[in-house]
């Protein structure tokens, strides 16, 4: 029983028919003793108050018509004796096909008997391990992960040839630091990601839990539990493995878990024990269970169980996983079946998707451009020096450095000299290695440093968290953060992403009458309260009610239409796997009910049953308890089938307290109608229909209800049907689907409901800003056509100038003639554009079009020769948007753009059906909101409103894109002006690769002179400010368009490294050409000439300057200058004391100030010509937020879309 939950009348176990007219009925099992009660706090549940309780304790007394319907009448032909319950249990009802099982393929699990289970093979104990290193795996694994990098491979390569001594260029350790540097801090970082990973898998191995032992519970750490063991859970404990239930401490089996840990659904389930388990007091000492063996599906389990040699099937509703928590049950005994790493949730944990960003794949376009602009000045090289050599060949013995003959001692040596053509070899590769930095190894990174400051701030950004759950923002995937500046197409969900998936009871349609006219939310009506013990119970939500319908139901004559009506209402009631719990409130005198279930359709329904006088009280797993307009009577649940989606539907039988059978089935309107027997009121039929296409237009969510009464063979022939289908071993899902369809046939229409499922907050607004932002919004939903339009028009997603392309098509010819005259209308609309706006006309309107299209026409479109017509009529609209589609077919949508366009595209929802979508988009968003964390768990980013897309893409999708692109551009600008200067000196110094860097100084170029300030302007750098981006969505532009990095922009960049490393050469070479200064200090020369030069060019660049971007910019030439007076302060390096030495003269500095003005003017006079005379959409937006008059400006240069025509084409 649930903790602090009424046992009403207990279930029987085995009862007989009810229409049985004999005697001869089987003793039932006898009923487990009474379970004490304890009010719960933790639960908060409240036992249900009558008039008068027994002495045996745990059954109560009720109301005459409570106890009428359990008294035997053999009087009556109607009423059941006793009745045979068929709990809802999900697993025995639609969802897992009990196929065979082969022996290879099975587990077998001998109840409380663990070391017969893990023979012949040892399963794996429960200990559980996420972490990716050991002590022993890190150094090797960690390793072979990060040389995945090609850029990683060719600088090893490149270290390696410097160990070679004829091509020793650096010092040995030297050529190793900057590689080991870059290896080191990622390792570290990956250490430490991994150490807390193993700290919580520490905190979770040891959690305790009881495990039977010699007929006693112990406890026992979790890691320590095995296969085959018996474990007792209490309540508001989480499950520690994957175990069957056995019993709980409800007589009928059934506990109630929180799956919030595994999907995130907060509502409570019921799992049950079978009666079989539950005759052995709790704990069965033997028994085998033979299952499937351990896979990933959560929501399906196969197999059976021998016991007392009789052999009983298993689903998913007689197992509870690793992860959840039992919810308002006292405790629940079962036996481990799958443990540690084949626990279902740790089979399901997997990163989040590996995605690389557009501009990281352009990098790699650039890498190989630099890659053979490498080969191309190595090559130079080589050539070159070969011609030197060979003209110079007779002078090799007295030339310095290439001198044959070593003189050195007084018995002349010989250098190791090859000839020539050995020695044209070495110079290629000599060359590679001391121009190997023109490839930036820092660059990565600094990228995943800027990527983690980037995901800070945007985690950190209070304008995207969500006030009513307190969650902010969630980077999953690290690598895509510049994809947000990039976006061009967007496909929404629409239930619970769009809208708050929060349904709100409306309006209903009972036998034709529609009653939609509800009064205000401040009205009294909405509650039903119930005086239970001078305390007042009521529902948790209030629901708007319609006072026509509220006086039929209370009408004191007894007529046809107010009995419909209450059974309509009833259905509402009944037809559920609602659990209502009773909840304290600041009052001590008021309680409300809240109902807790698996479908926020369910609860909306539960409630406003409730609203109208029928208050859900109690369920079982064998009865419900409801107050009906102010009497409290018990409904006997003899069989439920699920909704599932082939059927479209589910259906209850109920024995009801006037001795009747009663089968109330709900669904959707297009399964519904098939099963209703229209022979009867067709009026009635007709008038419904109307009512529910007219719910459909405004937006709300519809279902329709009908009933049957049963008679006393058709019970019989359900019932027998039902067990057979429901303890048949293989094939039980098909069976009790076809038991299903046969009972709900010939259905009485009662009525049926309006669902408002709201709009979120902003929608409306953002997918306005999204579309002035040039991104095309696509909504592709599982809702019926009319609710998708009339949503569309909502959020203005659709407006009254578009004009609709609709096609529902139901064969291929059909869509193939309904796309050629889509193609031919939407050819003709580009044409009547054109010639309205004219050919130089850029700021025109357009005639907006809407494409609306079915499932049931992309069955036959998508993977067929029809996608290329499909996708130039998609193309060609403003707006998309798909009714009645698959999942499949959302991901199938989203490939359609991905694969024929070079334009990115971000898939955005909800729920488990939007994982394919969300996988299949360059950019995945998964919305924390009411259908699970499905979503989430498959998404690059998560978020709690479809709002705070606008502020994600238009502000950080903005900022990351703007300063991952620059960032690129300037490394590699960076180390090409370094390589440049090696490579001028180079050839001035006979082809010999010898450097006036200092070994340190090349190390130190990329790791500290320079690193520091590209990182933090990837951080932290604004061209524009969150308002002006936010105001105006029309600067996102800037990233659809690749303005900030391109091929263009990277060929300026390398020629303009080119005139600043030959400034920096030639200065110094030429004011010194003639003095006596050494290689080392006009080296230290260079060395802080470039250092300066390209921090200042960053610092022209930079957009907002603070006192963090102050401090790495000049703080790193500061510590540039530094590190080149200790290098030049250690005796054994050579250079010794030669900074000091230049720096006395004052032709020093004035070379210093003039490579500075040389190298920077050229860019300085072509930034300001070109930022003067072509001004980019940044920069005009710069200066007017600079001046203030952005506002002012722009409001005369928005341009309305203007409307082609008012009407909507329909494409049959």
């Amino acid at each position: 029983m649930a903790s602090g939950r009424p046992l009403l009348i207990p279930s029987p176990k085995t009862p007989t028919s009810p229409y049985s007219q004999t005697g001869s009925d089987p003793p039932p099992h006898p009923d487990p003793p009474p379970i004490p009660l304890p009010s719960s706090s933790s639960s908060r549940r409240s036992k249900l108050p009558s008039k008068s309780q027994n002495s045996s304790g745990g059954t109560f007394s009720f109301p005459t018509e409570l106890r009428a319907s359990k008294r035997s009448s053999s009087s009556s032909s109607r009423q059941p004796t006793t009745a045979q319950r068929f709990p809802s249990r999900r697993s025995d009802s639609m969802t897992g096909s009990q196929r065979d099982i082969p022996d290879s393929e099975a587990r077998f699990v001998y109840v409380n008997d663990p070391d017969r289970s893990n023979q012949p093979t040892r399963l794996p104990t429960n200990s559980i391990r996420t972490t990716k290193y050991s002590i022993l795996t890190f150094l090797p694994r960690n390793l072979f992960e990060q040389f995945h990098r090609l850029a990683y491979i060719y600088f090893l390569v490149l270290a390696a040839m410097n160990q070679v001594p004829q091509l020793g260029v650096f010092g040995r350790e030297t050529s190793i630091l900057p590689l080991a540097f870059v290896l080191g801090v990622t390792a570290i970082k990956d250490g430490y990601e991994d150490f807390r990973r193993h700290r919580s898998d520490q905190t979770e191995n040891h959690r305790s839990a009881s495990v039977l032992s010699d007929r006693d519970f112990v406890p026992t750490r979790w890691k320590d539990i095995r296969v085959g063991q018996v474990i007792k859970v209490h309540t508001n404990d989480p499950i520690p493995c994957d175990m069957v239930l056995l019993s709980t401490s409800d007589p009928t089996g059934v506990a109630y878990i929180q799956t919030v840990n595994l999907d995130g659904e907060s509502n409570l389930k019921t799992r049950y024990a079978k009666q079989e388990t539950l005759k052995h007091g709790g704990v069965p000492t033997s028994g085998l269970i033979r299952c499937e063996k351990p896979n990933r599906n959560i929501y399906g389990f196969h197999a059976n169980m021998d016991i007392d040699g009789k052999r009983v099937s298993l689903g998913p509703s007689n197992i509870v996983l690793r992860g959840c928590e039992l919810k308002n049950t006292n405790w629940a005994i079962g036996v481990a079946v799958y443990t540690g790493r084949e626990t279902k949730v740790m089979l399901n944990s997997s990163g989040a998707p590996s995605k690389r960003s557009r501009l990281e794949a352009h990098m790699n376009r650039e890498t190989i451009l630099l890659a053979v602009l490498l080969f191309l000045v190595c090559s130079i090289v080589t050539i070159l020096g070969g011609i030197w050599l060979h003209v110079h060949r007779d002078e090799l013995n007295d030339t310095p450095f290439y001198r044959k003959q070593d003189f050195s001692d007084r018995e002349v040596g010989k250098y190791n000299y090859y000839g020539i053509g050995w020695e044209v070899v070495f110079t290629f590769l000599k060359s590679v290695i001391v121009f190997q930095v023109m490839i930036p190894i820092a660059l990565y990174v600094s990228m995943e440093l800027v990527r983690l400051g980037q995901a800070f701030f945007m985690i950190q950004d209070d304008s995207m968290r969500d006030a009513a759950t307190h969650k902010r923002f969630q980077c999953r995937a690290l690598n895509i953060n510049e994809d947000l500046g990039q976006i061009k197409y967007v496909f929404s969900d629409k239930t619970g992403t769009l809208t708050e998936n929060k349904m709100e009871f409306r309006c209903a349609s009972v036998r034709g009458t529609d009653y939609s006219r509800t009064g205000d939310e401040d009205d009294d009506n909405g509650y039903s309260t119930i005086a239970v013990d001078e305390q007042e119970w009521k529902p948790k939500m209030r629901v708007k009610v319609d006072e026509e319908l509220v006086q039929l139901l209370r009408s004191g004559e007894k007529t046809e239409k107010r009995e419909r009506a209450r059974d309509f209402v009833l259905g509402l009631a009944a037809c559920n796997t609602i659990v209502p719990l009773v909840v304290d409130t600041e009052d001590p005198r008021v309680r409300l009910i809240d109902y807790q279930g698996e479908s926020p359709d369910e609860q909306a329904l539960a409630y406003a049953a409730a609203a109208y006088g029928f208050v859900l009280l109690e369920r079982t797993s064998g009865h419900i308890v409801i107050d009906v307009l102010g009497h409290r009577q018990r409904f006997d649940v003899l069989g439920l089938h699920e909704f599932d989606s082939d059927r479209k539907r589910m259906s209850v039988i109920v024995g009801c307290p006037d001795k009747t059978v009663k089968l109330f089935v709900k669904g959707a309107d297009s399964s519904m109608f098939g099963v209703i027997d229209k022979s009867r009121n067709l009026e009635i039929v007709r008038a419904t229909e109307s009512h529910l296409y007219s719910y459909s237009s405004i937006g709300l969510r519809t279902l329709v209800v009908g009933m049957r009464e049963l008679s006393s063979s058709e019970f019989v022939e359900w019932q027998s049907a039902y067990e057979k289908a429901n303890t048949a071993l293989f094939g039980r899902a098909g069976l009790l689907r076809a038991v299903a369809a046969n009972i709900e046939t010939n259905l009485q229409l009662l009525g049926a409901s309006g669902i408002e499922d709201k709009l979120q907050a902003g929608v409306p607004e953002a997918i306005e800003s999204l579309r002035q932002a040039g991104i095309k919004v696509w909504v592709l939903t599982g809702d019926k056509q009319e609710t998708a339009i009339s949503i569309g028009y909502s959020c203005k997603l659709l407006t009254s100038d578009m004009t609709q392309i609709i096609i529902n098509s139901h064969s291929k010819e059909s869509c193939r003639k309904s796309l050629l005259d889509a193609i031919a209308m939407t050819t003709k609309f580009s044409a009547s554009n054109a010639a309205r706006n004219g050919p130089g006309d850029v700021g025109s309107s357009k005639a907006p079009l809407a494409l609306i299209i079915d499932g049931t026409s992309l069955v036959y479109i998508l993977e067929t020769e029809l996608e290329e017509e499909i996708f130039k009529v998609a193309t060609a609209c403003d707006v998309v948007l798909c009714c009645r589609v698959a999942p499949l077919q959302k991901a199938g949508i989203v490939a359609l753009i991905k694969n024929r366009t070079s334009d990115m595209t971000l898939a955005i929802g909800d729920g488990a059906n939007d994982v394919s979508m969300i996988q299949m988009a360059d950019v995945g968003i998964g919305i924390s909101g009411q259908e699970g964390r499905q979503a989430v768990m498959a998404s690059d980013f998560a978020m709690g409103q479809f709002r705070f897309l606008v502020p994600l893409l238009l502000v950080h999708g903005h900022w990351n894109y703007q300063r991952m692109a620059y960032m690129i551009l300037y490394n590699f600008y960076r180390n090409a002006v370094f390589v440049f200067c090696l490579f001028w000196y180079v050839l001035y110094t006979a082809f010999s690769l010898t450097t006036a860097v200092t070994e340190w100084s090349s190390v130190l170029y990329s790791v500290i002179y320079t690193a520091l300030p590209t990182i933090v302007v990837g951080i932290l750098d604004k061209d524009l400010s969150r308002k002006t981006l936010m105001k105006h969505p029309q600067l996102y532009g800037a990233g659809q368009r690749e303005e900030r990095y391109n091929l263009k922009m990277f060929i300026l960049t390398m020629m303009d490294t080119i005139w600043q490393s030959a400034a920096i050469f030639f200065i110094p070479f030429l004011a010194y050409r003639h003095s006596t200064v050494d290689i080392s200090g006009i080296g230290d020369l260079w060395t802080l000439a470039v250092v300066i030069l390209v921090n200042l060019h960053l610092g022209m660049d930079i957009f907002r300057w603070n006192w963090v971007t102050h401090a790495s910019i000049w703080g790193c030439i500061v510590a540039t200058a530094i590190c080149v007076i200790i290098i030049d302060c250690i005796p054994v390096l050579p250079g010794y004391w030669a900074i000091f030495e230049m720096m006395k003269e004052g032709l020093f500095w004035f070379c210093l100030l003039g490579i500075i003005f040389v190298a920077l003017i050229p860019r300085f006079v072509v930034k300001a010509f070109t930022e003067y005379f072509f001004p980019s959409d940044i920069q005009v937006a710069r200066e007017m937020e600079k001046y203030g008059s952005l506002n002012a400006a722009t409001a005369t240069q928005e341009v309305q879309m203007s409307s082609y025509s008012n009407s909507h084409q329909r494409i049959p």
